[in-house]
Formats: C-alpha cells, structure tokens, sequence
C-alpha cells in the first residue's frame, strides 16, 4: 500500500468520510491480468510516480534468479554513477594505465619498496589477462600491445577489444570509481592478511612439533 502512494501520489486514509480531492492520486490505466497461476494488478501511467515495480518472467527459478541479478547490478551501477558523478574507462583501461603509472614510480623506489610495487603493478593486470584467456587470446601480446598503444597515444586509456582482440579506446565501456576504489582496498587487506595468518601458520606448526618432540 505505501509503495502504491508514492506511484500515484495520493495519501493514504483510515476512513472514506476523510476521503477529498487533495488526498487523491492519478493513474491513467488500472486493469488486472493473469500469468500462469498468478493474478496481478497493474497501475499504469501514473503521473511522476516515486516507486515502481518490475514484473520478471521465466520459464524456471534459476532463470528468474539470474534476470533478478542482471536488473540489479545494472540498477546499481546507474546509482553508482549518479552518486559518483564520475565513471572510470573499462575493459581492462583502467588496470592497464595504473600498471604503467606503478611502473613509472618504480624507478625512484628503493629495496623492499620497489619489490611491492611491482608485486601490485603485476596484480593490476590480472583482469586485462583475464579478459584475454576467456576470449582466447594469449594474454601477455595482449598486455604488450595494450601497453604499447596506450605509450603511442601520450596516456590515452586503451582497453581490449574482446571480438578481436585488439587494443581500442573503450567507448561506452565503463566501471564505477566507488567499486574500483572498494577492490583495490579490500585486496590489499586480504593479502595483509593472508600473510599474517601464513606467518601464525607457521608457528602453529613448529610449536606442534615441539610439542610432539616433548
């Protein structure tokens, strides 16, 4: 009931005597339909509604499951976006530019400095190579290509083009800031992490041998 006030702007009342013109909302077409089993009841053409409904259909769960999915993360890439006020080039652009920016400060690193920024330069690039390998493409003449263009064009983004595999600008291809800002933080704690739990790891072991010595 509270999502079919905001469709059509009226105001819900506990009694017909409070019933006026100024409670009332507008829709332009209200009929009933049967899907398989189902009966539902549509309101339509409403005027500047603040709530809507989408009706998914498929032959099975699983299928519905999977629309239900798709319309949801598309949902909230849009609300991304608008939220962000920004959006960052896809198709592997995005990896590609802040591996040769990492590679670039690499120069001026010292010791175990550098070691770890060419650990995560070379991370970065697991989703370009990944867009590769599942298009059948060798991933590292991929890297190299994208990486050469993206030197040959002063900086411009370059991403892959999955039908031939070719290095192109990704027009229309994009990610949200908020999502690659959340990977990228998530994955440094996850690999801080794992190798605090491989270090208690290891003395967990020796202190069971020790244990079994005894």
């Amino acid at each position: 009931m509270e999502r079919l006030q905001l469709a059509v702007g009226g105001e819900a009342v506990n009694s017909v005597d409070d019933l006026t013109p100024d409670v009332l909302g507008y829709a332009g077409l209200v009929y009933e339909h049967t899907l398989g089993e189902d009966k539902y009841t549509f309101v339509e053409n409403c005027r500047d509604p603040k709530s809507v409904t989408l009706l998914i259909k498929g032959p099975n769960k699983h299928t519905i499951q999977q629309i239900k999915d798709a319309l949801h993360d598309g949902l909230r890439a849009v609300h991304n976006t608008i939220r962000d006020k920004a959006v960052l080039p896809g198709a592997g652009a995005f990896e590609v530019a802040a591996y040769c920016m990492l590679m670039k400060e690499v120069e001026s690193l010292k010791g175990r400095a550098k070691l770890g920024a060419l650990a995560y330069a070379n991370a970065l690039l697991i989703i370009p190579k990944t867009l590769a390998i599942n298009s059948g493409y060798d991933a590292q003449e991929i890297i190299v290509k994208m990486v050469e263009e993206r030197d040959a064009g002063g900086g411009t983004p370059v991403g892959i083009d999955l039908e031939s595999g070719l290095p192109v600008q990704p027009m229309g291809i994009w990610d949200n800031v908020v999502v690659k800002k959340n990977s990228l933080s998530s994955s440094c704690v996850i690999a801080c992490n794992l190798l605090l739990v491989d270090e208690v790891m290891r003395a967990g072991m020796t202190n069971l041998k020790t244990a079994q010595q005894d």
